[in-house]
């Protein structure tokens, strides 16, 4: 079984490993399509003017467009799991966890970078800006990640999977031949949208500090702060409603 998990925007500054490289990602045999996207993004940027890259990055303050605006090729990197931020990695709370639970991230956990594609929680990336659906020139970022490497994730991924990541990211991978868990969260009726996010988190700090190595262990976990409340079901797609109480 392997969890899915979309990014965030914000990210963790610094670094203490090598920079961009094959060795800091997982299914290797692919980097050559990480390092194309990697060399548009490189030379896009480049070309682009301050107000320009103000937009394009999606930030107003002019000193945050220019710490982007630096080449990655020699940032330093470090943990995807580490270098992201924000409600659902706050939730997760990776670094109060044990060395056992962060392994069980490490190996179980696939990200969905709007600049480095599928990459396991482990993998090594750089402090990096990339608005999310930002387009490069002659380039669906989504779409050439989807077609390129969706049948290796098939093979890696295997035939379970929770997938804990916003919609959006569908677009970068769609398991063909897995039975796949979705969760929608209510709050009073609602369905919630932004604090999601939160509840992503602690889902996945669930099934971190449970070990929990199948569906079926999964349907049988108990969430804190959720109560099952619906089941639908559509082809190998199992959407389950929690109610947030």
């Amino acid at each position: 079984m392997k969890i899915l998990l979309a990014p965030a925007e914000t990210k963790n500054e610094g670094g203490n490993e090598k920079a961009f490289s094959k060795e800091n990602f997982f299914l290797q045999k692919n980097f050559s399509f990480r390092k194309e996207v990697f060399d548009s993004y490189e030379k896009y940027v480049q070309s682009l003017s301050l107000e320009e890259l103000s937009s394009w990055f999606g930030i107003k303050r002019i000193d945050d467009v220019k710490k982007y605006q630096e080449s990655l090729k020699n940032k330093a990197s470090m943990k995807a799991i580490q270098r992201y931020n924000g409600v659902a990695f706050d939730a997760l709370d990776y670094n109060s966890l044990n060395s056992s639970e962060q392994n069980y991230i490490d190996d179980n956990v696939i990200l969905f970078s709007n600049l480095f594609g599928p990459i396991k929680a482990n993998d090594k990336i750089p402090d990096y800006k990339y608005k999310q659906g930002a387009k490069l020139p002659n380039m669906s970022v989504e779409k050439f990640y989807k077609d390129n490497f969706t049948d290796d994730l098939d093979e890696y991924i295997g035939d379970e999977i929770i997938d804990l990541r916003a919609g959006f990211y569908e677009k970068f991978y769609t398991p063909k031949n897995a039975t796949v868990i979705m969760l929608k969260f209510l709050k009073d009726g609602k369905v919630v949208s932004h604090w999601a996010k939160h509840y992503r988190g602690m889902v996945l700090n669930t099934l971190t500090k449970k070990n929990v190595q199948s569906i079926t262990e999964f349907m049988n976990t108990q969430i804190p702060g959720l109560r099952l409340v619906e089941i639908q079901e559509k082809k190998d797609i199992r959407l389950l409603i929690m109610d947030i109480v």
